[in-house]
């Protein structure tokens, strides 16, 4: 794996912990900015709208533009951005904030793996994805943590600071490690990448990312509160729960991205059944303090080991669109990052209480695995399709040329489906 595959994991540590920070944060911006909890959680749906619309945006923007130069523009306005946030008087420039880091942090993704791609050959996709993620999994375990630690200490906007000077550290790490990449001798078409929406497989794995991250951070966005007034457990316990959610996920992007290259669609109807298997337990379970704290590990291993499978099948899927497939990936995660702390907002303004959004996240995830099972279908019937073609065409040829026009199909199918 090259070392550039890495500095970019590292880089996404920074954005990660911006993400996902405020999980461990929304009960004191909700004091300091005389808001109720649920409106604090839009907090977390204006980041993800931002990712979902800045990605494939900014993709297009940047399409023929040199990949470092981009890289260092977009690390650069989301350092910006979390000054911007520390520094914010009110709840609605707060609110801008996130969604200006949310496009800066879009783009870099999108581009970094588009860039991680093509450092790696087909069959390591999903490994150099699971490196990036990582990048995640890691902001997990030490940065939403680490900003939920120093809300407590120091305010909630110290961890804003945090991030800002590890945007600093992540800028020096792109511009003295990541390579000059040329542009290709042929200029990316609009038009020729805009193409992979019409494929269906392109859109039914849109669906499945959106719901499987949805279900998962329905509940997830509202952890702290639910381990405090449902669970009973200390405030000062919640960063280390947050954390061993954060574990969870190194875990499973790693066992993930071992054999999602292999078997992409055992991994991801085997993690999406288990998140969903877990939510159900945690709504009717989460009022025991041991329970809950279990789960949380569990449960961040379920969703994160299915994240290099979902971002390799789209690679596959939209080969012939790489910048733009590293966009919809992560407008597709951040889609459901959107609507899933909204829908448990709604639960929660409905009087269900905090367990609730587990039930809600749930039903989410349970549309995500009979997708999986439809996708899965729809690939075998192409595949059983293409060789009838190609059989069909090596026999008008003649007996002694059909296996060469049914392995050219063999191998075309398996490498864009």
């Amino acid at each position: 794996m090259p070392l550039a595959v890495y500095m970019l994991g590292l880089s996404v540590f920074a954005l990660g912990t911006s993400e996902f920070m405020l999980s461990g944060l929304l009960p004191p911006i909700a004091r300091d900015m005389d808001v109720s909890i649920p409106q604090a959680g839009l907090l977390i749906s204006a980041f993800a709208i931002g990712m979902v619309i800045g990605a494939p945006l900014l993709a297009v923007a940047t399409l023929r533009l040199p990949r470092r130069t981009t890289l260092i523009a977009l690390i650069s306005v989301f350092g910006v951005g979390q000054v911007a946030g520390a520094l914010a008087p009110t709840y609605e420039l707060l609110f801008a904030s996130r969604v200006v880091s949310a496009f800066a942090c879009a783009g870099f993704w999108a581009v970094g793996a588009a860039v991680a791609i093509a450092m790696v050959d087909v069959g390591s996709r999903a490994k150099a994805m699971a490196v990036m993620i990582g990048g995640l999994s890691i902001a997990n375990v030490l940065g939403v943590p680490a900003g939920a630690f120093l809300g407590e200490s120091l305010g909630w906007r110290s961890a804003f600071w945090a991030v800002g000077a590890a945007s600093a550290v992540a800028l020096v790490g792109v511009v003295t490690l990541i390579p000059r990449i040329p542009l290709p001798d042929e200029k990316p078409q609009l038009k020729r990448e805009l193409g992979i929406y019409r494929d269906r497989q392109v859109l039914i794995g849109i669906a499945i990312t959106a719901l499987a991250a949805g279900g998962v951070f329905c509940a997830f966005s509202y952890l702290s509160p639910l381990l405090t007034d449902v669970a009973g457990l200390d405030a000062k316990w919640v960063p280390w729960v947050l954390g061993l959610f954060g574990v969870g996920a190194l875990v499973g992007t790693t066992v993930g991205g071992m054999i999602a290259d292999a078997r992409p669609f055992g991994v991801l109807f085997g993690g999406i059944s288990t998140s969903t298997v877990l939510l159900a337990a945690l709504a009717l379970f989460g009022g025991t303090a041991a329970v809950a704290v279990t789960l949380s590990f569990a449960l961040g291993f379920s969703a994160f080991f299915t994240a290099p499978a979902l971002n390799a099948r789209m690679f596959n899927v939209a080969g012939a669109a790489p910048t733009l497939a590293g966009a919809t990936t992560t407008a597709s995660f951040n889609l459901g990052n959107t609507g899933g702390p909204a829908l448990g907002g709604s639960v929660i303004d409905a009087g269900w209480g905090f367990s609730a959004t587990a039930w809600a996240g749930g039903a989410m995830t349970v549309v995500a695995v009979g997708l999986v099972l439809l996708s899965l279908r729809w690939q075998r019937s192409d595949t059983e399709r293409s060789l009838l073609v190609a059989g069909s065409a090596g026999t008008v040829k003649g007996n002694g040329n059909v296996s060469a026009p049914t392995g050219a199909a063999v191998e075309g199918v398996g490498s864009n489906r």
